[in-house]
């Protein structure tokens, strides 16, 4: 090898761990311009990272060390907190300070370490007075940051498109009274598969709105996509906030072309994708094995097959697009 090129190498390197440390430092605050994430500069931006598991269930993963690592050897340039409102053992509607202790462990670890984190309200239930109190606190205490995004309902079940669109523009006033500028998300009905249904009828009055759709490709084929397609088209930011390769139950084989399928989909329209989860569940959607570390310094060995292919898919579109 001669010397000019270990010189592009290295500086290759180098520009590669610059990018990834100094993400939010460059992108700044985020807006929507049409259907479109942007940076501070007005320049598209594609958010790629993953989802912590509920906390109510896998807490032992929130933490600093797990998020360096999610940044650092996944090259993640986002997380995503989930935090269980009903279910698990220590679920919000029951212990609302360890809930936010763990939820703030991340956020705080993602802003030290400058990459973006979604505060996730993850239940599939309105709870319109705990979700108020709770997003007022959170944005009241991180609208300051840019790099922090609200996902103010993680999958809609059975709700219609119209209470969901009652309860959403609720608790949005409530974080716009503390913060005007940061991203919120909203979900759709169908565990975010609805996405027509905002398209038709959007909430108003409000800047830097996006819509979540969530697909697992072992079940969701080419005809979310063209859902997706036609809500974008009618002028819906969409944002990918859960995802994955596998069946919607979370198990199941890995579906590899229908999931590259996706990602390729995704990447040509420039949406924000976060993959599904951190966790050490004896499913195929988790990524870790029990032998884990809690902190992250995860071998090869620690992850199982989802969790091998996702970090081939990010250290591959966060190292080629990372700025």
């Amino acid at each position: 090898m001669t010397v000019k090129s270990k010189i592009i190498i290295l500086l290759f390197l180098f520009c590669c761990y610059f990018s990834n440390a100094q993400f939010v430092k460059h992108h700044g605050q985020l807006q929507v311009v049409g259907t479109q994430l942007v940076d501070k500069k007005g320049e598209a931006v594609v958010l790629r990272g993953l989802s912590c598991g509920w906390h109510s269930f896998w807490p032992r993963f929130y933490n600093e060390g797990a998020v360096n690592w999610l940044k650092k050897d996944f090259k993640c340039n986002i997380v995503r907190a989930a935090m269980g409102i009903e279910i698990g053992d220590r679920p919000y509607i029951k212990k609302p300070v360890f809930s936010k202790e763990k939820i703030e462990a991340v956020v705080n670890a993602a802003i030290k370490s400058g990459i973006y984190v979604i505060i996730d309200w993850h239940s599939h239930n309105i709870n319109l007075k705990e979700s108020k109190e709770f997003f007022a606190e959170m944005s009241k205490k991180y609208g300051k940051y840019p790099n922090v995004i609200y996902e103010v309902y993680n999958e809609p079940d059975y709700e219609t498109w119209e209470e969901v669109k009652s309860y959403s523009e609720e608790v949005i006033k409530v974080i716009r009274e503390n913060d005007p500028d940061n991203i919120i998300l909203v979900g759709c009905p169908h565990w975010d598969q609805d996405i027509h249904l905002p398209a038709a009828n959007p909430i108003k009055g409000y800047d830097n709105l996006m819509y979540t759709m969530h697909f697992y490709a072992g079940t969701h084929g080419k005809w979310l996509r063209d859902r997706t397609d036609k809500a974008i088209k009618s002028g819906l930011p969409v944002f990918i906030s859960e995802s994955a390769g596998m069946e919607a139950t979370g198990d199941g084989p890995l579906n590899y072309v229908s999931w590259q399928e996706y990602i390729d989909w995704m990447e040509a329209r420039k949406l924000s994708w976060i993959t599904w989860s951190v966790s050490d569940k004896e499913e195929s959607c988790s990524i870790l094995k029990k032998s884990a570390n809690s902190e992250g310094n995860w071998k090869e060995g620690d992850l199982k097959e989802s969790g091998i292919k996702v970090r081939e898919l990010l250290r591959k579109y966060n190292t080629e697009n990372q700025l």
